[in-house]
Parts: structure tokens; C-alpha cells; sequence
């Protein structure tokens, strides 16, 4: 039975793995927020094997106020069942841009209580840089499995918790946006959120933590955190609507920080909030 042991794996060993029979390969890919074409979210070829996770229209709370927020455990094991995924599965999960929305179904799923999962280091891009084949994409058509959420509360934080954060010396707000974005120079892809950023955070923009779709070594994302490191420090990752959040999240797991959350609401929900 496949263990994972690092939140991360290459395309090669993912190639020489492929045939495991409890390995589960999920296409996360969503288009990024800044994107203005007419292009799909999914890619019109996949991983063998692969399965799709929507995260917009399946793996979202559709009926909430804001974009991307997390289901509840109870339609969140609904939805992973429905893509055959069980209590025993090692989850390998992708995108098409190389590391976007990958981090996000990585730390839902370690939300909800399984950490056999691990992001595919350069995605798509990087499995077809090494040569290794593709499939036409495909809708999934098989079981059921008998995965059950078992809810990690701490691994989010809510809109009061930030607000009390605010107030902590010994918290600290790290957002994935780009600078542009956290500096109000550029208006905000969603029409009608006010630019800006939360009081007392600090930018650290995902594409920081990257370097051509493949995420940084683990001495090169310490050394970024350090820049943000008190005493005790409570990092808190916020983006536009809780994406890119997740892949400091995933930067900050290399890095062995401790005591980190994402703001589930992100942007979205404190620009519309708070006025200025």
C-alpha cells in the first residue's frame, strides 16, 4: 500500500509509481483569477487516469457568500466519495499551470483529516517536459469510495479570528498576492472589491515561492519565511479568495513552519467587509 511521506513528489517518481493500486490522481485545475480569456478551467487532456476535482462548482460551498469557501465535512466526504476516493487512498494531485490550485485540494484534504496526499512538484507542464504520455481528458465513471471528512478546525481561520490577529504581536499575515494587487496599484479582478490589503499584513506573493512552476527547495523557502519570523510566530496565509493562500501553506510544510492557517474568506471577504 503506497505511503506518501513528503507533501511533495517529482514527475519521475510519480511515473514509477503510476500503477499503485491505491494511488489516486487528481486534475485540480482551475483557471487563475486574473485570467480573462475564454479558455475552460479543465485542460483538454489529463494525467493517466486522472480524475477532475472541480473545485469552483463541486468541492466550493456554492451557496456562500464568497468564492471558494470550504464545504462543510459532511458535503465534503459527499464529494470526494463521489470521486472514488477512499480512507486508504494516496492522493497525487496536479494542475495545469505547473502550481496553482494543486496546494488548495492538498490542504483541504489535510483539513479533513487525510495526509496520505502530495502535490505533483510542476504539475502538468513539468510531466510532459520529462516525456512521460497523456490522455484525452475524461469525465470519471467509476465507485464509490469510503472516504469520511474528520474536520481540523485550526487548519482555517475565520474573519473574527483575523481581526483578533491584527491585534497580536506575535501573529503575522502573510499575503499570496501580487504586489501590485496588495498595493492597490492595480485594480482587483473580481468587479467591484476595493483594492488594498489587512491592516498590519505583509506581502509575500506566491510566485515568490516558485521558480518556473516548480516550488522552491526547502533552504530557499526558509529563508523567505525568516523574513516574517518573530518569536512564537502565528502565520496566518491570506490571497484573493483562499487559492494561492494554500500554496504558502504548502511552502511553509517544506519549510517545517509551524502554527500556520488559512484565511478561508481571503481578500474577497475582508475588502467587502471592511471599508477603508
Amino acid at each position: 500500500m503506497l505511503k506518501l511521506t513528503s507533501p511533495l513528489v517529482s514527475p519521475k517518481w510519480l511515473h514509477q509509481h503510476i500503477n499503485e493500486p491505491n494511488l489516486v490522481l487528481i486534475d485540480a485545475t482551475i483557471k487563475k483569477v486574473t485570467d480573462t480569456t475564454d479558455s475552460e478551467n479543465a485542460p483538454l487532456e489529463q494525467l493517466p487516469k486522472a480524475r477532475f476535482l472541480d473545485i469552483k462548482n463541486t468541492f466550493s460551498d456554492t451557496t456562500a457568500m464568497f468564492p471558494n469557501t470550504m464545504l462543510s465535512p459532511q458535503k465534503f466526504t459527499m464529494a470526494a466519495r463521489a470521486l472514488g476516493i477512499n480512507a486508504s487512498s494516496a492522493i497525487v494531485v496536479y494542475d495545469a499551470l505547473g502550481i496553482y490550485a494543486s496546494a488548495r485540494v492538498w490542504y483541504m484534504f489535510k483539513a479533513m483529516g487525510h495526509q496520505n496526499i502530495a502535490v505533483l512538484n510542476g504539475g502538468l507542464p513539468e510531466w510532459k517536459k520529462a516525456g512521460y504520455s497523456c490522455e484525452k481528458r475524461r469525465n470519471y465513471a467509476g465507485g464509490q469510495g469510503d472516504f469520511t471528512a474528520a474536520y481540523q478546525p485550526d487548519f482555517f481561520c475565520d474573519f473574527t479570528k483575523v481581526q483578533n490577529a491584527i491585534k497580536q504581536e506575535a501573529a503575522q499575515i502573510l499575503d499570496a498576492r501580487s504586489s501590485e494587487r496588495f498595493y492597490g496599484k492595480v485594480p482587483e479582478p473580481r468587479q467591484g472589491l476595493r483594492s488594498g490589503h489587512i491592516p498590519t499584513s505583509k506581502n509575500l506573493p506566491y510566485t515568490a515561492l516558485l521558480e518556473n512552476g516548480i516550488l522552491k527547495d526547502k533552504k530557499a523557502l526558509q529563508r523567505q519565511f525568516n523574513t516574517f519570523q518573530k518569536e512564537n510566530t502565528e502565520f496566518i496565509f491570506s490571497c484573493g479568495s483562499g487559492i494561492t493562500a494554500c500554496i504558502l501553506a504548502l511552502g511553509a510544510e517544506i519549510a517545517r513552519i509551524k502554527n500556520i492557517a488559512v484565511y478561508d474568506g481571503s481578500w474577497t471577504e475582508w475588502g467587502s467587509l471592511v471599508e477603508e
